[in-house]
């Protein structure tokens, strides 16, 4: 939210800087207005990619809003002395494209604020959550990996492992997580490699990726960091002999 607004306003500042200078046309200055914001955005962007859908939507705000400074302009040169409705038409048009773009970014990293979701979705007491993701990535390959994740699940059932997981209750800046394993008769299972995954909704590559140690037979700690606030998946992989026998994913919020 705050790179959207951010650079929609490096955008105004930069189209009246380089107006200044009388010897740059109207079409270059909404060029390099709209491109030198996005080029800093990008290098934002590297090493935490926010999504392709985040990234589309700072385009076409940067974009748009250049657009619109010099539909502006052009209208001025010519001297009119009252815009056409249609060219007003399109200047309220991105206009609105900007805001919703930036609650639908608003929803996609952090939900619904929580009055409205609780009015809108109905709470009946409970903790409710605006924001699914899935469990399956989009993408060319949704199909086989709904299948892999169908097959996945009906292992996990087959082999009837009892998982308790603490420390995912009350979220904070650090967090003591532990998981106790058990097989079907209720026995501690050893050699399992455990693993917590932190990602963002919608994003494939985790954030960050927690390898729990074991303490006893069965038991499985480590201290999770959240890097920053907002929604968060925390997914639960735990492994043995090299393959996977438990998966789960939990949504939770940071403040």
């Amino acid at each position: 939210m705050i790179t959207l607004f951010g650079g929609l306003m490096a955008v105004l500042v930069l189209y009246a800087i380089i107006g200044l200078f009388r010897s740059v046309p109207p079409m270059l200055r909404a060029v390099l207005a709209a491109i030198i914001p996005l080029m800093a955005y990008f290098g934002l962007t590297i090493g935490r990619w926010p999504g392709l859908d985040v990234i589309a939507m700072h385009i076409s705000v940067f974009s748009a809003t250049a657009l619109v400074l010099y539909a502006l302009t052009e209208f001025r040169r010519r001297g009119g002395k009252k815009m056409h409705w249609a060219p007003k038409l399109l200047i309220a048009f991105f206009i609105g494209l900007a805001f919703l773009n930036a609650a639908l970014l608003q929803i996609a990293t952090k939900g619904l604020p929580e009055p409205i979701a609780e009015w809108w979705l109905g709470s009946q007491g409970g903790a409710v959550y605006s924001g699914f993701s899935g469990v399956v990535p989009h993408g060319q390959n949704a199909a086989k990996a709904v299948s892999s994740e169908l097959s996945e699940t009906h292992r996990e059932s087959q082999l009837g492992w009892q998982v308790e997981v603490s420390g995912l209750e009350g979220l904070g800046k650090a967090n003591l997580i532990q998981v106790r394993v058990k097989d079907r008769t209720g026995l501690p299972v050893e050699r399992v490699a455990a693993e917590v995954r932190l990602l963002r909704a919608g994003v494939a590559e985790p954030e960050s990726v927690l390898a729990l140690d074991t303490v006893e037979s069965g038991v499985y700690t480590g201290v999770l960091m959240l890097p920053a606030t907002g929604r968060w998946l925390v997914e639960m992989r735990l492994m043995q002999d090299g393959k996977l026998h438990y998966h789960q994913i939990q949504e939770l919020t940071e403040p």
